[in-house]
């Protein structure tokens, strides 16, 4: 078993990366709800971002999306990142939010509106190189409603060529991860609705292309873990979008709904040693924060990541696989238990103080005044978000 010492040594190897759309409006199919403060622009995301890395200090990338993050000079983007002690993390393509893509996007019958979804993942891997990002990250609200609507199998072509084109045109230290989904906002076919889909895709294109597991996405019930570990055992778990949900894509706060889920989840990554910097699994959040307040809810996402991996840690490994060889059912899940009810947040509070943090990261931020600063400077203009 992981002595406290080295459970803290391993979390200083767990980063995760926040996304620029949490910082920004948002809300339900019916509504978006404004709140004060809230980011306007690309840079504004990123120094909200910023206070989050600056109070857990695990925090150091931001994800950003194309085109709600369009700016004219992305190398300076990054620049001012870098300023503010962040980086640009996954490029992430919009090709969902056009009348153009009613009827789908790279998966569209009409070859016109497949090229332009097709050159705006290129334009990403541009925006890649540009902003020094390794990894392309895909989603596809592509679908069909209603049997008959269209070819299943030629919109599965459609997209492999388009994939494959974008794979083609990425450089060599960039990975594309692909995302499934499914259900929504299709309810007949989605093109992509599970990760035995993005796999075949993945494997038809290289050692490069890789599955993205979103914890929202899956219907309830589903083992989650369990697809994690197969991925695992392939090499083809690029990463993950961290939420919760009660029913569907809820992009709640990580851990907020079923924490023990989590916590199963960090416990197939933390056997393999997944968590650590020399891995290549992503660890992002991909949250909206529609009612609570977004940096914070940022903070305590952040907060629950670590604490499932570091109870995750605490399991006695030897332990566990001499009950496994054993057969011995009931000691190999209360030895799962027993770590899952470890209280981690003293040895969390110790580890902050060791880096030079306040032990209370979302007390410090409440503490800063930067919230009441945001809201002053930021009274004024359009807030960035997405309209329902």
């Amino acid at each position: 078993m992981n002595s406290p010492t080295d459970v803290k040594a391993e979390l200083r190897q767990l980063m995760i990366e926040t996304p620029s759309w949490a910082y920004g409006n948002s809300g339900t199919r019916f509504k978006v709800f404004a709140q004060k403060g809230v980011a306007r622009s690309p840079e504004e995301k990123l120094q909200d971002a910023a206070q989050v890395n600056k109070f857990t200090g695990v925090a150091p990338s931001v994800a950003i999306h194309i085109p709600w993050d369009r700016v004219d000079d992305y190398a300076a983007l990054q620049s001012y990142a870098k300023s503010l002690g962040v980086s640009i993390g996954a490029i992430n393509p919009n090709v969902f939010q056009e009348d153009d893509y009613r009827l789908g996007s790279v998966c569209n019958a009409d070859p016109a509106i497949r090229r332009k979804a097709t050159d705006h993942l290129l334009e990403c891997v541009e925006i890649g190189v540009q902003t020094g990002s390794t990894i392309l990250s895909l989603w596809f609200s592509d679908g069909t409603n209603y049997p008959g609507q269209d070819d299943i199998q030629a919109r599965q072509e459609r997209l492999a060529e388009a994939l494959h084109e974008t794979y083609q045109a990425m450089p060599s230290n960039m990975r594309m991860l692909l995302e499934y989904k499914f259900f929504e906002p299709s309810f007949y076919t989605m093109d992509v609705p599970d990760w035995g889909t993005s796999l075949i895709h993945c494997l038809a294109l290289g050692e490069r292309a890789e599955v993205l597991v979103d914890t929202g996405h899956h219907a309830p019930g589903t083992n989650i873990e369990f697809i994690v570990a197969n991925l695992l055992r392939v090499k083809r778990l690029g990463g993950f979008h961290f939420n919760s949900r009660f029913y569907a894509d809820d992009d709640l706060m990580v851990g907020s709904a079923d924490p023990y889920q989590l916590f199963r989840i960090m416990n197939e990554i933390v056997a393999v040693g997944a968590h650590r910097t020399d891995s290549s699994v992503a660890f992002m959040l991909d949250q909206c924060h529609n009612l609570e307040p977004k940096i914070p809810a940022e903070i305590r996402s952040v907060m629950n990541v670590q604490e499932a991996t570091a109870k995750a840690l605490f399991v006695d490994r030897s332990a566990l696989t001499k009950a496994q060889t054993d057969g011995d059912v009931l000691e190999a899940n209360g030895i799962l238990i027993d770590a899952f009810n470890t209280d981690v947040r003293p040895l969390l509070a110790e580890l902050r103080e060791d880096m030079g943090l306040d032990p209370d990261p979302i007390g410090a931020y409440r503490r800063s005044g930067y919230a009441e600063k945001i809201i002053e400077e930021r009274a004024t203009g359009t807030a960035a978000g997405w309209g329902a």
